[in-house]
């Protein structure tokens, strides 16, 4: 399926739009604004109501059979031939690069492979699919911008907050000295090894606190989650925020810090 636009009416009518967990326990409002942004650019956003995980816990554990299980039961959900945007590079490099492995060899590997290839990561629809033009509402502020370890290397889509962070007139983009380190959080790997991952989070979050921002913008609640609560801890005032709601709240949603 192609989707790249050349021109807005090239841009889809109607997306899936797959929530996640953690913005569902945590992070309700990063969601929300996600599907303000999307319907705002006039397209129709449909939120399946029976989803759930989409395995990535079990199948990062070895559990095969549990991950299959799961992600089994995502797969009749997003029958129409239309995008899948998923407000997670964690998530989306899951259902993208890993359901056609986990799937092999299953009688229904197409029905993974078609989900797999219409699902994108939200910034990347944002920028490559929509070709948003955002105008900035916002006061100054000055930001830290963390990119997931998935954003980075499985779904390759680090550059797409940079890009749609530019567009914002009033806001200054300081970059962490180790931007492109993982911040330790890995999903499993925090509960398998605590010791490196606090090791690693709290250099992270020492970098973003050298660069005097204001706020720490992301598109993986896990990471954001991790990095703020490590600057929480350490008595830092930077406030860590979802791009979807900071990009919702200086481009016409509500105005608050958090």
């Amino acid at each position: 399926m192609n989707l790249t636009p050349t021109n807005a009416s090239s841009k889809p009518d109607s997306v899936y739009f797959y929530g996640t967990c953690l913005i569902d326990l945590l992070y309700p409002q990063a969601g929300v604004s996600a599907v303000h942004l999307l319907k705002r650019e006039g397209v129709n956003v449909i939120y399946p109501q029976a989803q759930t995980c989409c395995g990535q816990p079990a199948w990062n554990s070895g559990y095969r059979d549990e991950a299959l299980t799961v992600a089994r039961a995502q797969l009749a959900l997003f029958s129409k031939p239309i995008p899948i945007v998923v407000p997670s590079a964690s998530c989306a490099g899951m259902i993208k690069v890993h359901y056609p492995e986990l799937f092999n060899a299953q009688p229904d590997k197409s029905k993974a492979l078609d989900i797999a290839e219409r699902t994108y990561e939200l910034t990347e629809f944002l920028t490559d699919i929509l070709n948003i033009n955002l105008t900035d509402l916002g006061a100054p502020v000055t930001v830290a911008v963390h990119s997931s370890c998935s954003a980075r290397h499985e779904m390759k889509v680090a550059d797409r907050i940079d890009i749609l962070l530019d567009q914002l007139h009033n806001v200054t983009h300081a970059e962490p000295a180790n931007k492109e380190e993982c911040c330790g959080f890995g999903g499993t790997f925090a509960i398998k090894q605590p010791e490196i991952s606090a090791a690693m989070v709290l250099e992270k979050a020492k970098a973003i606190e050298y660069t005097n921002a204001q706020r720490l913008i992301g598109q993986d609640c896990g990471c954001l989650m991790n990095i703020g609560c490590a600057l929480e801890k350490q008595g830092h005032t930077i406030t860590h925020q979802h791009i979807a709601k900071f990009l919702w709240d200086r481009t016409g949603g509500p105005h608050r810090d958090n």
